[in-house]
């Protein structure tokens, strides 16, 4: 695995100007992910790079295991695809895009995650009812977050 050294000090960057403490970026089957409390790299072999305070000298984690998130075992899971802060409706005032007890189809928007000045509109992964909402408006959310479930 070639290791992006410019890419994961712009996004370390990104943190300290943001205020956020984690950031992933995915390309493929590639991705890095960058937290205040130490740097994870991650491939599709499985194979995690642990980054020092000084992020010219990488060190090989001893850990074969894939990163996971808590939550993802359910199989209506909706994840925030990023970090950012989750907005229920498409402005202030207007209705939330989505409720408790809501038949959603594929394709509809669930909410917006606002990352980097951008609204990202987060679309249902598939048909059914939203069965339970784990964020709330305004609410800061990191990668792999569980959002809502579709059932």
């Amino acid at each position: 695995m070639k290791i992006n050294a410019k890419a994961i000090r712009e996004l370390a960057d990104l943190l300290d100007e943001t205020g956020l403490t984690e950031i992933e970026v995915a390309d493929g089957d590639q991705s890095i992910r960058v937290n205040k409390g130490g740097m994870m790299v991650a491939g599709n072999s499985g194979m995690h790079l642990s980054m020092s305070s000084d992020p010219a000298i990488p060190q090989v984690a001893n850990s074969s295991a894939p990163v996971t998130t808590a939550g993802d075992d359910h199989p209506g899971a909706v994840t925030s695809p990023m970090v950012g802060t989750a907005y229920m409706a498409g402005e202030p005032g207007a209705a939330a895009f989505v409720s408790k007890g809501k038949t959603v189809s594929e394709g509809d928007t669930l909410l917006i995650i606002e990352a980097m000045k951008v609204m990202n509109p987060i679309k249902a992964p598939r048909s059914g009812t939203v069965t339970h909402i784990a964020v709330e408006n305004g609410q800061p959310v990191e990668f792999g977050d569980v959002l809502m479930v579709i059932e």
